[in-house]
């Protein structure tokens, strides 16, 4: 052989024998700081909770903060994937920095599970980056149908909206205009503001000046009880509705008395003990808010904590079926392995729901994924039929 091919060959095995090890290494982007911190730090939490395993195999987990910032999200994933040679990336937590990242993960060919709610994040399906994108939470348009069901049974004709001026405030726009008049609620009012907004009195008299018999906020984490105390304070007495992305105590503690009734569509585990025996995440739902509360205090569980932990049973299930196909973890051929695994994951529990994963679905829940719950004296509760 040509001494030079010779070592040539040497060097690639070599190259490849060093980018192969023995543990699973996964990425992690929170936003611990920042608007969204209320979301992150109890993303952040779970992970440390994390079994030092996955996939039976010997697990090393990294964990950045964003700050809130789709800049920096891109940037953290982006070392991630250069520096670190994860072999997947779980966050970002808001819809804006993890649309941000998919051109970062798709060219780094390394699966990513998202923590944000947008189904924005994962489709069109059809789009060949997307391919490497999955995510925990459920679709604004599963949470839609609990929200708009409960408007029809409440009564419900007329609509204020309010929602974040971003992804996130855009795709529940886009979800509930299209299902509140399938259930004859005519939206009178279409208002936005910016999740760093000190003030949205000039949105809310426009809202309330079309006399809605409720209005539906679009926000989440802390930004989310500014229109919220803003219509009680104004004299609002209809019916409030909120988003999934509420169910955090830092929301109760910020919107105080003025959260009282507010309604929203949640996964089951920010209800697990009310929820009934018969509902079928509710096992590892109480379990899941059983370990974390054990380590972090009563009622400081939360729902972004909960698909922070689905995410970690997610790539666990994952990993043990990557690694049976012989590929290596640091290696591209172990990360399409995993990807491949994640997307045929078939009933799976986890404390949100059951996921069933396809080509055509990279969320995967269906309706055991959603109640609707309902402030009641400062407390996330189940609402039932209500």
């Amino acid at each position: 052989m040509n001494r030079i091919l010779r070592s040539a060959l040497i060097f690639a095995l070599l190259g490849a024998a060093a980018s192969a090890r023995a543990d699973i290494t996964i990425g992690i982007d929170l936003s611990t700081t920042g608007s969204a911190a209320a979301i992150g730090i109890p993303s952040k939490n779970a992970v440390q909770l994390w079994p030092d395993q996955i996939g039976g195999q010997k697990a090393r987990y990294i964990i950045l903060d964003d700050a809130t910032d789709p800049t920096n999200a891109v940037t953290n994933v982006k070392k991630l994937i250069a520096d670190e040679r994860v072999d997947a990336i779980v966050g970002p937590n808001i819809t804006p920095s993890a649309i941000a990242v998919i051109d970062a993960v798709s060219e780094g060919q390394t699966p990513l599970v998202a923590l944000a709610a947008s189904a924005a994040i994962i489709e069109p399906q059809s789009d060949p980056r997307r391919k490497w994108v999955f995510k925990m939470p459920q679709n604004d348009a599963l949470m839609v149908t609990a929200v708009t069901e409960h408007m029809r049974r409440a009564g419900i004709k007329t609509l204020g909206f309010i929602g974040f001026n971003d992804a996130y405030g855009e795709s529940w726009a886009k979800e509930l205009t299209a299902l509140v008049e399938k259930q004859g609620v005519k939206l009178v009012a279409n208002e936005r503001f910016v999740r760093t907004d000190t003030s949205v009195t000039g949105q809310i008299l426009k809202i309330m000046s079309t006399k809605p018999d409720a209005v539906f906020i679009a926000a989440s984490g802390t930004p989310a009880a500014l229109p919220q105390r803003t219509l009680v304070e104004r004299g609002y007495a209809g019916k409030i509705y909120q988003t999934h992305g509420i169910a955090t105590p830092d929301f109760l503690r910020v919107a105080g008395k003025e959260a009282e009734n507010t309604l929203f569509p949640t996964g089951p585990s920010v209800v697990a003990a009310d929820l009934p025996d018969s509902h079928p995440v509710k096992k590892a739902a109480v379990d899941f808010v059983n370990r974390y509360e054990k380590a972090y205090g009563v009622g400081t569980s939360t729902q972004f904590a909960a698909d922070a932990w689905g995410a970690w049973q997610l790539l666990d299930d994952a990993t043990g079926r990557a690694l049976k196909t012989g590929a290596k973890p640091g290696t591209v051929e172990f990360r399409r392995a995993l990807r491949d695994a994640l997307e045929s994951t078939a009933n799976l529990t986890v404390p949100n729901g059951v996921l069933n994963l396809s080509a055509k679905d990279h969320q995967g829940f269906d309706e055991r994924a959603r109640v609707m719950g309902v402030v009641k004296n400062g407390k996330f509760t189940y609402a039932a039929e209500q």
